[in-house]
């Protein structure tokens, strides 16, 4: 299974147009089986999606998982999951988060793999409390679990403490600024019972204009 993750920007550009076409151009160039966005939603109000499900249904081959608390939106706190169709989820679950903004976190548990895409928040000491929930909410299923999306960690030797002693964390490659990458913002973390066959950071294409992210991705095994 292909998993890739994408901080979407809410659809805007390095070039400051909001264009969420661009966008699944990108997704469709990586072809993952699983998408773990973030930044999907606007802000304000009810959260309306930066990507219409209509355009979703009408590019790509992906459905919307039923992650959203209204009709507007398409996932929570900005994280939402898009799957392959017919890949059904077993579960799909919100996670609360704490820290001085509003963060959460989407688990969904496709093809015996629990995948939870999160945006962590900018101080280490809430990212921390953040991933301390995560792990907490994902024990006895830390084994096929897979954590992915922008942990906004600019160091690649500390600030993942909670997860070393049951996730292994890789950083396919410099994924901020799309423009000119200079730091891994964004990363897996994955259980034991998981093997990563492959992975990198999709840079071709429309990726460098369509947010100022870089989307990674990861071709994962398991017995």
């Amino acid at each position: 299974m292909k998993i890739a993750s994408y901080n979407i920007r809410k659809a805007l550009g390095t070039d400051r147009r909001r264009d969420p076409a661009r966008i699944l151009k990108v997704l469709n160039q990586i072809d993952a089986d699983a998408v773990l966005l973030q930044e999907a939603d606007l802000r304000l109000g009810p959260r309306p999606t930066a990507l219409p499900r209509f355009l979703i249904s009408q590019e790509t081959d992906y459905e919307v998982a039923d992650l959203a608390i209204n009709d507007v939106s398409i996932g929570w706190h900005g994280n939402a999951i898009l799957l392959r169709r017919g890949l059904e989820p077993a579960r799909l679950e919100r996670i609360d988060l704490p820290g001085l903004e509003p963060r959460g976190a989407v688990l969904a548990e496709v093809g015996g793999v629990t995948l939870v895409g999160a945006h962590l928040g900018l101080m280490r000491r809430y990212r921390l409390q953040q991933m301390t929930t995560i792990r907490e909410h994902l024990k006895g299923r830390e084994i096929r679990a897979l954590i992915a999306g922008d942990f906004n960690e600019w160091s690649d030797v500390r600030g993942y403490e909670p997860w070393e002693k049951n996730f292994e964390l890789l950083l396919p490659g410099r994924s901020y600024h799309a423009r000119r990458p200079f730091v891994a913002l964004d990363g897996i973390a994955h259980g034991r019972g998981l093997r990563i066959a492959e992975m990198g950071v999709e840079s071709g294409g429309a990726a460098r204009l369509a947010s100022d992210h870089l989307p990674i991705w990861a071709r994962i095994e398991h017995d």
